[in-house]
């Protein structure tokens, strides 16, 4: 990771105001989003303010219900600063960052946000958990992870397995999976998920 201590410093102040963008474009209340995606009002709203951390399995839950690109999330500004024309390099230093619940962090691994694709570069802590507290996660589309360091436990469905340094999974997002750090040292994997268009 690079020297850039912004990028794990929390969520970023824009992420709870995209996320209260898309819930009233959507007609949606605090209590009637939070319903659907299986929290609490209070925090969705501690959320959308900037005060609380999803974890990634209540992120992904909230991208889903509001028909959101997750890879969106990450930036400020969906345009390229540059010169009027696509970036096609993202610099390791300059890498948009979300910090979740529990510490993980997934960084971008595109120039610009993709509505086809989320292409991160993730952290897990040493015990951390995609949502210890939430039912496993589902979305649609298909994963693909390639483990870079430490040890994590997937769950797929009724499958759990275990990956090390090296280590590649793929899966069908729509079945329910849930992620958990083992071991001492932090997780660090590629991960690519491949929206499914309805």
């Amino acid at each position: 990771m690079a020297d850039d201590d912004s990028r794990a410093a929390g969520p970023p102040p824009h992420l709870g105001a995209r996320i209260r963008a898309a819930r009233e474009d959507a007609g949606l209340s605090v209590r009637g989003l939070a319903r659907q995606v299986g929290v609490s009002a209070s925090l969705l709203s501690q959320v959308e303010r900037g005060l609380a951390q999803p974890s990634v399995a209540t992120l992904w839950a909230l991208v889903r219900e509001l028909d959101l690109s997750l890879d969106a999330l990450f930036a400020e500004s969906d345009g390229d600063p540059g010169a009027g024309r696509p970036a096609i390099v993202q610099r390791a230093a300059k890498r948009p960052a979300i910090e979740l619940g529990g510490g993980v962090v997934w960084e971008r691994l595109t120039a610009a946000p993709d509505r086809d694709a989320d292409f991160a570069f993730v952290t897990y802590p040493p015990g951390a958990d995609s949502g210890a507290d939430d039912p496993p996660t589902s979305h649609l589309g298909r994963e693909y992870g390639y483990v870079i360091g430490g040890r994590l436990q997937i769950e797929v469905g009724d499958e759990t397995v275990e990956l090390g340094p090296g280590d590649a999974v793929a899966f069908g997002s729509d079945t329910p999976h849930r992620f958990r750090a083992l071991g001492d040292e932090p997780v660090t994997a590629v991960w690519l998920n491949v929206r499914a268009r309805v």
